[in-house]
């Protein structure tokens, strides 16, 4: 019986859990783990701290803290094998131990999600491979909730668009790979982008070799009947909704504070003390490390075992004042209601519901402090007039008379990451700024914000993110239909698609919205727009003002080719068919036509919050009108402006370098 695809995201992280387990259990004895600091609040996603004690963890040490205790004989180091520089560091530490060390150690060494050929040649020319134990822990998807796949690889971004490393793509498609062997082909592969047709053919070419591999699972010949189709979407197609402030609560947490593996470290100051913590023994802290010192920081979890942030979690900002008041009033009430109680069997009720009382209670302390000192942010002389910088940009208003602003904002010394994501929106909307004016704002950061961010300014080019406007310019930006063009364009053409996608709405309800634009305040992420062009052709219909190619049956991209030559990169749509025609037949027979199918949409790249917001809000409104599909969203990573623009702004000043003399 093929396995049920409702519960991947529970398999997930049992398989990842036992994996780790497994490896703590080949190493006897008491151990000390020392993990990569990207790792440590991954862990937390599948397992807890207890259970590492209870397969023989003494200590966890962070790697880049270089403090490991040697007294432990047994060391196993869980570090991502990826990155060259981890893996030389982790070289450097075995060494010093190999020194210092009082006792014989036995090392061994586990790479996350594979074991590389750079690893092996960086130990060995250290001359320590030969000392280790080496072994992988195959960790790809984890589930950040039970409809949100991600691998979590913070540098996915700034590795496929600015190092131009395409280890990401690999990663991904063995990912998916895997989710194909346990539930069967993807009918069908839908994409557009450049990265989106490597990771199709990655996943085609994939394919193949598990044909030729005889104790390969009977699935990977056959199409699977509880998923319909796979969805890919190049992050390069849509930089600038990434550049946009997300308007979600979800959102603007991550742009204000920050989000990562499902959790926010906000000062204790703004939301309260950490409860106090029972022992050890007793705790069920979902941290894989326990607390090392008391911090001014505060870890919160935010993810849907908080039913309260739940709910708002998809909310517009501006609705949740009065939410919050709404469950503060119901929470009052549903205490007062122990005053009522008439007879032991309801008071005993009272008592029974009293702990959910009391979490919620707790929860709603939290968000009610964390968007108060948030509404003080977006309160704000800068923030506002960022946020009207870019709707101007985003609704197609000449950027010329924007200038002025970001000008001023400069003067005022607004954060540096401000204004390249405001120049950065510009460049990618209008594609470029004109030169003149590139050349005027280099100038002024270089002056205002140190002469280091030439190498910003420069990793922004890189990328494509922040180029001059030549008038080669005309001969980039496709129109839909244009002669020559074939299936892409070289870059997006967001005047084109603003009118023909209808990107913005300028009217919505925003306490019943009926358009993903209120994930934005009235823009509607490009990127979502075009999944709608699979998944919601008959709404797209509706606000296109002439008719379209449509007919109740069509599939894939019928009906939008043409608009979508104007976006970056090119469009394909791949029908995988059975190596055996007649159990394919058999097998649709046996599954019926009346199921719920997934449909998996893969952002490579990365996914902003706001994004998978407007994706749960599809599939609400595929459910109400009565089409059995739910969507499961897949990402290289979670992105936002504030993320990219920390990867990219030079850290270092001028000098920093030099020792004194």
């Amino acid at each position: 019986m093929a396995p049920n695809i409702d519960k991947e995201a529970e398999h997930l992280r049992n398989k990842a859990r036992k994996e780790l387990l497994a490896v703590l259990e080949g190493v006897r004895g008491k151990k000390n783990l020392v993990i990569g600091k990207d790792l440590t609040g991954l862990l937390s996603l599948f397992i807890q701290f207890p259970t590492l004690k209870e397969y023989g963890v003494d200590k966890v040490f962070e790697l880049e803290n270089s403090n490991t205790d040697s007294s432990q004989r047994n060391i196993i180091y869980l570090v991502h094998g990826e990155k060259a520089s981890l893996v030389q560091a982790v070289a450097e530490q075995i060494k010093k131990l190999q020194r210092n060390g009082s006792v014989e150690h036995d090392v061994s060494i586990c790479w996350v999600p594979r074991r590389t050929l750079v690893s092996n040649k960086i130990l060995e020319d250290e001359g320590v491979l030969g000392d280790v134990n080496v072994s992988e822990l195959p960790i790809y998807f984890l589930p950040l909730e039970d409809d949100m796949f991600s691998l979590e690889l913070e540098e996915a971004f700034n590795d496929m668009y600015l190092r131009h490393d395409p280890s990401p793509l690999y990663l991904a498609s063995k990912a998916l790979m895997h989710i194909q062997q346990r539930h069967g082909l993807f009918p069908r592969i839908l994409g557009k982008g450049d990265n989106a047709r490597r990771l199709a053919n990655l996943l085609l070419r994939g394919r193949k070799e598990l044909d030729a591999d005889e104790a390969a699972t009977p699935y990977t010949s056959l199409p699977s009947t509880s998923v319909e189709q796979l969805i890919i979407i190049d992050r390069d197609i849509d930089f600038a909704t990434v550049l946009l402030t997300q308007l979600t609560y979800e959102g603007l947490i991550d742009e204000i504070v920050g989000i990562k593996h499902n959790r926010a470290e906000v000062d204790s100051s703004i939301i309260g003390p950490t409860p106090q913590q029972r022992p050890q023994a007793g705790s069920t802290s979902t941290s894989p490390l326990p607390a090392v010192k008391q911090s001014l920081k505060r870890k919160i979890q935010l993810d849907s075992s908080d039913t309260l942030y739940e709910q708002l979690r998809s909310s517009n900002f501006a609705l949740i004042g009065p939410h919050l008041n709404k469950i503060a009033r119901r929470l009052e009430s549903d205490y007062e209601g122990r005053h009522n109680a008439r007879g032991i069997n309801e008071l005993r009720d009272f008592v029974n519901k009293l702990p959910t009382f009391q979490q919620e209670h707790q929860s709603l302390a939290i968000h009610t402090n964390l968007a108060d000192d948030m509404t003080k942010y977006t309160r704000s002389d800068t923030f506002n007039r960022e946020l009207e910088v870019q709707q101007n940009i985003a609704a197609g208003t000449d950027p010329i008379y924007q200038h002025d602003a970001v000008e001023e904002l400069i003067a005022r010394d607004a954060p540096l990451s401000t204004i390249l994501r405001l120049l950065c929106l510009e460049s990618t909307v209008a594609g470029g700024l004109r030169p003149k004016d590139l050349e005027s704002f280099r100038r002024q950061i270089l002056h205002a914000y140190g002469f280091q961010h030439l190498l910003t300014l420069d990793r922004l080019e890189e990328i494509q993110l922040l180029q001059p406007r030549s008038s080669a310019s005309a001969l980039l930006l496709p129109v839909g239909g244009a002669a020559g063009q074939a299936d892409r364009g070289t870059k997006t053409n967001y005047a084109y698609l603003r009118k023909e996608l209808r990107l913005i709405i300028d009217e919505y309800n925003e306490q019943d919205p009926g358009d993903v634009a209120y994930v934005y305040s009235g823009y509607a992420p490009l990127s979502i727009r075009i999944v709608q062009c699979i998944l919601q052709k008959q709404y797209l219909q509706t606000l296109h003002k002439s008719p379209l190619p449509l007919t109740p049956s069509s599939t894939g991209w019928t009906g939008f080719e043409d608009i979508l030559k104007s976006a970056r990169g090119p469009l394909f749509n791949i029908v995988q068919k059975p190596t055996d025609e007649r159990a394919a037949r058999a097998k649709a027979a046996l599954a019926g036509t009346g199921g719920w199918k997934t449909v998996f949409v893969m952002f490579v790249g990365g996914i902003t919050f706001a994004e998978i917001a407007a994706l749960r809000f599809i599939g609400r409104k595929l459910e109400e009108a009565g089409q059995r599909k739910k969507i499961v969203i897949c990402t290289t990573g979670i992105v936002s402006g504030r993320s990219i623009m920390e990867g990219v702004i030079e850290k270092s000043t001028l000098g920093s370098g030099l020792s004194a003399t």
